[in-house]
């Protein structure tokens, strides 16, 4: 520059790491600079510091850029002030606002210090071609576009059915679903399922796709809700696809008799003999099932019949599903007062062992304490009982599920609430929440 007084430059910026690094690079070509960081400061300064040109940010503290560009346009000394405006919003509309005020340019953060160096020295020195109609600047999304697809290999469970008792529907079921239990466990190309109720049908409509394939399936007990998505369970009738079942042997019938007892022309318009894929059935011992580096044991629960729970250890993590558990059966008191070494707790203490410390665990806690009282012995968990037991197992995250058909949306958030506030009140703040039909958590 030839001239002997330096041109005066004001910037208002409220970041103070880039108000700095302008400053510095105006300041190098000879501009006397001062720095604000909040438009009501800026409107104070150019009063006092009469600046030759103004840097002014859109988005400051007190008074934003906007208005101080509004207020300065508004008043005679600065109407015709040059004005560059900076900022990282690029949107149409403001930027359409802020050209109408008849403003240099705009430049959109972030930029190199360099760029406005050179735009105000063509400025000063006469070589200003006018505005440039674009935005100028470095615009945030160069580079490669970061845009991952979810990895559905991960091990991870996938809920197909969450209900109890009987399948549901209506709008005011929407949100957990209506389908009774099915749970997916998945890794890598396996797919293992546990039970079979309606939710099944669903499971095996996502298997079809992939092709024939080996698929396991655990049954926890043979109550109505946990068998009656079988019939419905299409692999089973596509050649190229074996089924293997597992299950306890009951207090009656056996598990194949069970299932495939539905498959009977009084009740079923498809037989036995129309199956086309390969299904065998295994009574299930103390001896772990392992499927390609995942490990499936059992342990009997406090529920009518021969029912069990199911627990996979995998990937060293360990799941655990429960749906049919009446834990603590008869006891409606405090679960802050439940000790592990309670004389009630005892005759749990093989299940509790089972489940100390898993990743995650899925069970059930379907009567609130307020109903609970009339449904004592029917093998399903006060919910305040079920806190105790996630306390006492020390598992890192809960899923409830078996939910009671009368128990819709609405009902069920009143409920998590609620469980929420007992945890609380116990001082045990394991992460909770409902499971739903098609949830996905991976693990």
């Amino acid at each position: 520059m030839n001239e002997t007084t330096p041109k005066r430059i004001l910037i208002a910026e409220d970041v103070r790491a880039i108000s700095l690094r302008l400053a510095h690079s105006l300041q190098s070509r000879g501009y006397e600079v001062e720095s604000v960081q909040d438009g009501e400061a800026c409107l104070n300064r150019v009063t006092r510091f009469q600046p030759d040109l103004l840097v002014l940010d859109l988005m400051m503290p007190k008074v934003n850029g906007m208005e101080v560009l509004r207020a300065l346009r508004a008043m005679p000394d600065t109407a015709a002030l040059p004005i560059i405006i900076s900022t990282a919003k690029d949107f149409s509309t403001e930027l359409k606002q802020v050209r109408a005020h008849g403003v240099l340019d705009v430049i959109i953060k972030p930029f190199d210090p360099e760029l406005l160096a050179r735009k105000v020295d063509a400025f000063f020195s006469g070589n200003w071609a006018g505005p440039e109609g674009e935005a100028l600047g470095t615009p945030p999304q160069t580079g490669p576009h970061y845009s991952p697809a979810l990895d559905t290999s991960r091990p991870h469970i996938r809920l197909w059915g969450t209900r109890g008792s009987i399948p549901v529907s209506g709008p005011r079921y929407a949100q957990h679903g209506g389908n009774t239990s099915c749970m997916e466990y998945a890794f890598g190309n396996e797919r293992l399922l546990f039970d079979a109720g309606s939710g099944l049908r669903e499971a095996g409509l996502s298997l079809l796709p992939g092709g024939p394939r080996h698929i396991h399936l655990f049954i926890t007990h043979t109550h109505w809700d946990h068998i009656q998505g079988f019939p419905f369970f299409l692999p089973i009738y596509v050649p190229g696809f074996e089924i293997t079942v597992y299950g306890e042997r009951g207090f009656g019938k056996n598990i194949e008799a069970l299932l495939c007892g539905q498959l009977d022309r009084d009740y079923f318009p498809v037989e036995r003999e129309d199956l086309k894929a390969k299904i065998n059935f295994v009574f299930l011992d103390d001896n772990p099932v392992e499927v390609n580096g995942a490990k499936i044991t059992r342990e009997f629960t406090h529920h009518p019949g021969a029912t069990v729970a199911f627990k996979i250890e995998h990937n060293n993590k360990k799941i655990a599903y429960v749906p049919d558990n009446e834990f603590l059966q008869g006891y409606l008191g405090d679960p802050a007062d439940v000790a592990r070494n309670s004389h009630m707790v005892s005759p749990h203490e093989p299940l509790l062992s089972f489940l100390h410390e898993v990743d995650v665990l899925m069970h059930e806690a379907q009567y609130r304490p307020d109903e609970y009282p009339k449904r004592i012995g029917w093998g399903h968990s006060n919910l305040a009982s079920a806190c105790a037991l996630a306390r006492l197992t020390g598992a890192a995250k809960w899923i409830v599920l078996h939910h009671d058909p009368n128990h819709d949306d609405a009902t069920l958030h009143t409920k998590l609430n609620l469980t929420w506030q007992i945890l609380s009140d116990m001082g045990h703040f394991v992460p909770v929440m409902h499971g739903y039909d098609g949830m996905m958590d991976f693990v």
